[in-house]
């Protein structure tokens, strides 16, 4: 049974309190009636999500959580206290931020981009504001010139952008690069551009080769609406001239 993760469970038997749920293992689990699918039976098999209560105790739930375990995402913090920041993850109780995992004091309000991890000590998930430290190293990167990628919009820079590449990487779509607007949270394709010596990806929003392949006026569109920041003002009803002017 596996804390921060999807777990596959088997129902084992119901309670005043909800059903108890078990792996391969003999380990069981509360679902709470709340969360107890429609039509349940005991000796079926469900999906559930495993975290620990404010009281220390595993739990599972059918809520879907917009982060797990070892991802990045980017959320909303909803109180900031003495001991740290309350993320909003989407399930009922909030996601702790610890001071010494935020570059800065985070404040209710805010979006911020996080990393999940598992404190051994406490076998509770954590966020984490100081996401740089968990990117991953590039020696043996499974990562080839041209692969598709997931990527997360993460960071603006004076290069462009920063993202997290497949949920594992980090890596930059060059500002004069970029032919449509990109905005912070962000979730997008890209393409391996280039992986560098100094363990760095540079990543294009395009297939490669893309760009050769484009006829002059297209090229020209691409060039404009790069300088203009992802948007023209021209529409069917555009006057032809301004259209030609383009």
């Amino acid at each position: 049974m596996e804390v921060g993760k999807y777990n596959t469970l088997q129902i084992l038997r119901g309670t005043s309190v909800g059903m108890y749920l078990g792996d391969d293992e003999g380990n069981d689990v509360l679902l709470p009636h709340k969360y107890i699918p429609e039509n349940a039976q005991i000796g079926e098999k469900i999906e559930v999500f495993i975290y620990r209560d404010s009281e220390d105790r595993l739990i599972a739930t059918t809520l879907k959580p917009l982060i797990l375990l070892n991802q990045f995402a980017i959320l909303e913090v909803v109180a900031a206290t003495q001991f740290g920041a309350f993320l909003d993850w989407g399930l009922e109780k909030d996601l702790f931020v610890p001071f010494k995992e935020q570059n800065h004091k985070l404040q209710k309000g805010q979006y911020v981009p996080v990393y999940l991890y598992l404190d051994e000590q406490t076998d509770r998930v954590v966020a984490s504001a100081k996401v740089h430290k968990y990117f991953k190293n590039l020696d043996g990167v499974d990562l080839d010139e041209g692969q598709e990628v997931d990527l997360l919009v993460f960071e603006k820079t004076e290069l462009g952008h920063n993202v997290v590449v497949n949920n594992l990487y980090k890596g930059l779509v060059y500002e004069n690069e970029t032919f449509r607007r990109l905005a912070w949270g962000d979730t997008t394709k890209g393409y391996v551009k280039l992986i560098r010596d100094e363990g760095k990806i540079d990543i294009s929003l395009q297939p490669l080769g893309f760009l050769k392949t484009l006829e002059p006026n297209q090229k020209a569109i691409l060039d404009k609406l790069q300088q203009s920041g992802g948007t023209l003002n021209l529409s069917d009803n555009s006057d032809p001239i301004e259209i030609q002017e383009v």
